[in-house]
Formats: C-alpha cells, sequence, structure tokens
C-alpha cells in the first residue's frame, strides 16, 4: 500500500509536492513543512515517516505550541528525578522516545528561543541533555518541523534563530492552500464522504451540481481540515440525501459569495489576466518596499505561490 494515500489530490501543484516528499522519504534527512492551518502537515509528516527506513521505528509528535514554557524542555528532552519542584521521578522526554524512529514537532516556531539553542545542538551533534542531568546522552532520531507561520519575518524579528532555520530547512517541503489546489475540492468531497458513510454506516449524500459550484468557488480558510469536518457533518446529517446549497452551513451560502458586487468590474472588452496579475505583483511589492512576505499576505496567496510567479513573469525588486 502506498503510504502517501492519505493525502489525495492531482492538482499540478500538489502533485509535485508528493513527487519531492516521495523522494526525501526514503532518505534520512531532516524536513520542514510549511504550510498553513488544515492544509495536513502532520498527516504529510506521519506519511515522510512510514515511507522511511525508519517506518517500524517510533513516531513521536510534539506540538510545540501546546507546551508552557516552564516544561517545554521537559517535555522534549526530559528530566531527571529531583530536577525540580515536582519531578518525582525520572522522566524520558519525546526525544529520547523517538530513538531510532522520527520526532515530529509541529508548531517549532512555538519554541522559546534558548530552547530553540539547546534543539540546535541536538541536530548539529545528537546529543541530548534530560534537564538536571550533567551527563548528554546520544540520540539516533530524525527530525520533521513544520509551521504555518513565516520564519522569515520570525527571524527578521529576532523570535527565531536563524541558524536553526537553516538546520531545519534542509529541504523545504511547502503544502498549497487548498483554493490554490485546482479541481481538487471535488475529488476531496468524494472521498471523505466515502469514508464517513463507511465509518458511520451510513448511505453517502450527494452534491448537486450547485452546491458543488458553490464549494469549488469557496476560499476554504481551514484548508482539508474544514473540509473534512463538513463532510462528517453532512453525511450525519443528511445521510443518502442529495445536498443542494440551502443544506449547506451558511459561511457557503450564496450570500457569501454570490450576488455581491464584484471585487474587479470586468470591462466589456475584457482584459489581459497575465498583464493584471503583473501588475498587482507590482503593486504589492511596491507597497512593501519589496517585502516578499508581506507582499504575498495582500495579494492572498503563499509566499513560495509569489516567488514562482515573480520568476515566471521575471519580476524583480
Amino acid at each position: 500500500m502506498d503510504n502517501f494515500s492519505a493525502l489525495i489530490g492531482n492538482a499540478p501543484n500538489f502533485e509535485s509536492l508528493l513527487r519531492s516528499a516521495k523522494m526525501v522519504a526514503a532518505t534520512d534527512v531532516t524536513v520542514l513543512i510549511t504550510g498553513e492551518t488544515g492544509t495536513g502537515k502532520e498527516v504529510l509528516a506521519s506519511a515522510l515517516q512510514k515511507h522511511s527506513p525508519r517506518a517500524n521505528k517510533p513516531f513521536v509528535t510534539l506540538n510545540c505550541a501546546a507546551l508552557a514554557e516552564s516544561i517545554a524542555e521537559s517535555e522534549l528532552f526530559g528530566h531527571c528525578k529531583g530536577a525540580f519542584t515536582g519531578a518525582t521521578a525520572n522522566q524520558p522526554g519525546k526525544l529520547p522516545a523517538a530513538d531510532g524512529g522520527t520526532l515530529f514537532l509541529d508548531e517549532v516556531d512555538s519554541l522559546s528561543v534558548p530552547l530553540q539553542a539547546k534543539l540546535l545542538r541536538f541536530l548539529e551533534t545528537g546529543e541530548c541533555q534530560a534537564v538536571g542531568n550533567t551527563h548528554t546522552q546520544d540520540i539516533d532520531a530524525r527530525v520533521i518541523a513544520a509551521t504555518n507561520s513565516d520564519l522569515n519575518d520570525k527571524m527578521a524579528a529576532g523570535e527565531f534563530r536563524t541558524d536553526l532555520y537553516f538546520r531545519l530547512n534542509v529541504v523545504p517541503l511547502t503544502l498549497p492552500p487548498l483554493r490554490e489546489r485546482s479541481g481538487d475540492v471535488e475529488r476531496l468531497l468524494k472521498h471523505f464522504l466515502g469514508h464517513f458513510a463507511k465509518t458511520h454506516s451510513l448511505d453517502a449524500p450527494r452534491f448537486s451540481k450547485s452546491a458543488l459550484n458553490l464549494l469549488s468557488a469557496y476560499g476554504w480558510p481551514g484548508n482539508v481540515r474544514e473540509l473534512r469536518n463538513l463532510c462528517e457533518r453532512l453525511s450525519i446529517l443528511l445521510p443518502g440525501r442529495l445536498i443542494e446549497p440551502d443544506n449547506l452551513p451558511s459561511e457557503f451560502s450564496r450570500s457569501k459569495g454570490f450576488g455581491k458586487s464584484p471585487v474587479f468590474a470586468l470591462p466589456e472588452v475584457g482584459v489581459n489576466l497575465q498583464a493584471v496579475e503583473m501588475d498587482l505583483i507590482q503593486q504589492a511589492l511596491s507597497r512593501t518596499n519589496g517585502n516578499r512576505s508581506k507582499s504575498a499576505r495582500l495579494l492572498g496567496i503563499s509566499r513560495d505561490t509569489l516567488l514562482y510567479r515573480m520568476q515566471k513573469y521575471n519580476i524583480a525588486v
């Protein structure tokens, strides 16, 4: 079985990402996964591990954003009995628990700068030092990190170490947002409706053409996670039904995306779409003094997409 089967889609940018991921999976290289919330970063990390020589070894995950700063070091590296008040026994920590396998650090940018320095030391030497221990131990763990933040902005603000960034970013894998995955919405809807019908022993609902058009035009701010949740909700509430636009939650209704004044009034004579796109990119770069991250946010696209289009149109700052 293809261990990447949980990553569904055939949009060109998504297929390109999967090809790169499959090549990387077979190695021991450190990977940095970037992408918006809900794009499937943990799913991709799991696929990398399952497709690797470490497939039968531990896959340990740690959501760095969920850690209180006071216990973050102990959670990651472990602690010795008596290291601090309440440390009544030795605790191995997530990194030692991943020995021989893979450690997935989600939202890695949430780690404090001092803890980033200790993580960097591990990546460079393989040495892990528990809190309260004067000795280190050698740990053989592959690290896959993920973030939904722009680390360039974090580094500029002094919130993320540049040396750690380059140590993590050996191979970057960027998951495209669902709104930029042409044609994948319908494929994902069909997959998840079938999945939840089987899970809950119900008949799968179907979408009318008008409902599909509405969902395809939606921006999906929550990405694949939002689509998955919608499918589970509809599978339970409307099993076997034909889903019409009126059956969709309010955020998908026509009043949210249709019948409003257009953002851009298309002239009767038409436009040169390429020229419009180039002009908008140049305006965004000019307004942000060439800051690519801020320009991408103004345009509602990812930084990587902006860089691709700048290269495509030969736009220099």
